[in-house]
C-alpha cells in the first residue's frame, strides 16, 4: 500500500508485476463473497488499486491505446495535448463520447483489470456494503481516477458506473456520510461523471437534489468543505449548462438561495467555492425562460 503511492515509476513497476493486480482483485472478490467487506486487508487491497489507477490513462503503454480503444490515423494534429491515447484535437475529444468501444475482454489480466467492468462493480459493491471510511474513500477514489481523463476509457467507465452497473444510488448515499473526505471524493467522482453529456439526465434525476441538500448553509471555512462545495457547484454547472429542465430541477430543490449565499462569501478560505458558485449563477441566468421563476 505504501509502495503503490511512490510515484509514476513505482506504479509502473507494480502494474507490470505478473499476477499482482489479479491477486488483489481475487482477494477482494473473496471477502465480498464471504460478506466481509470491512476486512482490513480488503481496505489495503482497494487502496493499492486506487493508487495504481491514478493517472492510468496517461501512463498506460501506447500499445493499449491502439489495440484496445481506437486507431489514431486520420486524427488532425492541431491543438495537441499529451495523453496515453496520443495527440488529438479538442473537437475529436468532444466526439469521443459517441465512439463505440470494442467489447471488453471476458477474462482480463493484469493492468487490463483496472478499468474492467468486473472491478468497477467491485468498487460499487464496497461503496454500498463497507462501513470502513478508508475502503469507501479508496473505492470512490479509484472510480474518480478512472473517470478523470478525456479519452474513451474514462467515458466508457462512466457509462458502466451510471448505466450498466446502476452505481448512482450507492454514490448518492456517500454524499450524506459524516466523514468529510468520503463526501469530498464522492462529489469529485460525480463531477467527473457529469462531464459526459449522454449521462447528465440520469445523474440529474438521481443526485441533483442531494447535491443541493449537502451544500453548506451557513458557509463554514474549512479547506475540505471549500473544495467539496466548489466541486458541487461545478457538477451542478455541468448538469444545468445545456439543460433548462435540470436548471428548473435545481430551482425546485431550493438550490438558488444556497448558491447565492456561497457566491457572496468573500473570505479568502472560501474564495474557490465562491468563484465556482458565481460561475454557476452566471450559467443559470443564461436560461432566459427561467428568469421569472428566478426572480420569484
Amino acid at each position: 500500500r505504501n509502495m503503490s503511492s511512490a510515484g509514476p515509476e513505482g506504479r509502473k513497476k507494480m502494474r507490470e508485476c505478473d499476477g499482482l493486480i489479479d491477486s488483489l482483485v481475487y482477494y477482494i472478490q473473496g471477502t465480498i463473497a464471504d460478506h466481509e467487506p470491512n476486512d482490513k486487508a480488503t481496505e489495503n487491497c482497494v487502496c493499492i488499486l486506487h493508487n495504481l489507477s491514478y493517472q492510468l490513462e496517461i501512463e498506460l503503454p501506447e500499445s493499449y491505446a491502439q489495440s484496445i480503444y481506437m486507431q489514431r490515423r486520420n486524427i488532425p494534429s492541431n491543438d495537441k495535448t499529451p495523453g496515453c491515447f496520443g495527440t488529438r484535437s479538442r473537437k475529436v475529444k468532444e466526439k469521443q463520447q459517441d465512439i463505440p468501444l470494442p467489447e471488453e475482454k471476458g477474462n482480463p489480466r493484469g493492468v487490463e483489470s483496472l478499468w474492467h467492468s468486473t472491478l468497477i462493480r467491485i468498487y460499487l459493491s464496497l461503496i454500498a456494503k463497507s462501513t470502513r471510511n478508508y475502503t469507501q474513500e479508496a473505492s470512490l477514489g479509484a472510480l474518480q481516477n478512472l473517470t478523470a481523463g478525456t479519452g474513451p476509457m474514462p467515458f466508457a467507465v462512466a457509462r458502466t458506473v451510471v448505466q450498466k452497473a446502476n452505481g448512482l444510488p450507492s454514490i448518492r448515499t456517500m454524499l450524506h456520510v459524516s466523514h468529510p473526505a468520503v463526501k469530498k471524493t464522492a462529489v469529485s467522482l460525480l463531477r467527473n461523471l457529469s462531464r459526459n453529456t449522454s449521462l447528465q439526465s440520469d445523474i440529474a434525476r438521481e443526485v441533483l437534489p442531494d447535491l443541493v441538500s449537502v451544500l453548506p448553509e451557513p458557509v463554514p471555512g474549512s479547506d475540505i468543505v471549500c473544495e467539496t462545495t466548489a466541486s458541487i457547484c461545478y457538477t451542478l454547472y455541468n448538469l444545468t449548462q445545456s439543460s433548462s429542465h435540470n436548471a428548473r430541477l435545481l430551482l425546485s430543490a431550493d438550490g438558488l438561495p444556497k448558491i447565492i449565499t456561497v457566491s457572496m462569501n468573500d473570505s479568502s478560505t472560501f474564495s474557490k467555492a465562491s468563484r465556482a458558485a458565481s460561475v454557476l449563477l452566471y450559467s443559470l441566468w443564461s436560461h432566459t425562460d427561467l428568469h421569472s421563476a428566478y426572480k420569484k
